[in-house]
């Protein structure tokens, strides 16, 4: 088929698509017409029975979001555009560990689950937030440790199974300065993450993932990413520069991982949401 004939059907598709949400759908799109996305909004009918709200727990993506390694790893390239084309479409280049995203097994292990192998149900999580901002504001390096947990624990009761146990660390503040990062004179960086001690803790529960709102499951000057390997290859999975933790109670939020299925992969940038 030609490109011309290609074009023209696509423009009668939407046409088409059009007039049907237009009929159907006026309530939802005067809804959606909003400057912003608020980060948490109502329920609806859909929505599992004790849940009222809903939080998005994922930071926009783009060129510049901070990674790992330091160089970009997030690249788009404008194959359509609407006023040649008359529909918009860009063809992406990502590192699967970029953003919000997924550490599967895989990442960490030779022969563990890869991210279209998680399970399903093992991505819908009671999410428990485990609070160390205080420690962390005057430490960068600091570590949740098993004490942390047993705290938790104390509070508010075992850890439910398939949770997911993250580290609010406050480090989110930092996004968008060379704090998040923070990177020393010599390279090495300083952020919290979750102590090897902890991970190994957390695998004498069913929990199925941890979280951390910096960039790596083990801190910044970590020597030989011992959580991740103590994590990752007991078929846990992670999730790095998760969002919005602050607005999270420390329990009986439901987690949501959107992670990605491509065949064969370590991980990849997901979008999280919790329902309160």
């Amino acid at each position: 088929m030609c490109d011309f004939c290609v074009m023209e059907t696509v423009k009668d598709r939407m046409l088409s698509r059009r007039d049907l949400f237009r009929v159907a759908g006026v309530g939802a799109a005067a809804a959606a017409m909003t400057t912003a996305a608020p980060r948490i909004m109502p329920g609806t009918q859909a929505m599992a029975a004790g849940h009222g709200s809903v939080a998005d727990m994922t930071h926009e993506l783009h060129e510049d979001f901070p990674t790992f390694f330091g160089e970009q790893q997030f690249f788009r390239e404008q194959k359509f555009n609407w006023e040649e084309h008359k529909f918009n479409l860009f063809e992406l280049r990502v590192n699967e560990h970029t953003g919000t995203h997924v550490d599967a097994p895989l990442h960490f292990s030779e022969n563990g689950r890869s991210v279209a192998e998680i399970p399903v149900g093992d991505l819908v999580s009671p999410l428990c937030v485990i609070d160390i901002r205080d420690r962390a504001a005057g430490d960068p390096d600091a570590q949740l440790t098993p004490d942390d947990i047993k705290a938790w624990i104390s509070a508010h009761g075992e850890i439910p199974e398939r949770a997911c146990v993250a580290m609010n660390s406050g480090w989110e503040a930092h996004l968008g300065t060379d704090t998040f990062r923070n990177a020393d004179a010599e390279g090495k960086m300083h952020f919290p993450g979750f102590h090897v001690e902890a991970a190994q803790m957390l695998l004498e529960t069913s929990a199925a993932g941890i979280a951390v709102d910096s960039l790596s499951l083990d801190f910044g000057p970590s020597p030989d990413f011992a959580t991740h390997y103590a994590w990752l290859s007991a078929g846990r999975w992670g999730l790095e520069c998760i969002a919005n933790l602050d607005a999270m109670p420390a329990s009986g939020a439901t987690l949501v991982v959107g992670a990605p299925k491509h065949r064969g992969g370590s991980g990849g940038p997901a979008r999280v949401f919790a329902m309160l």
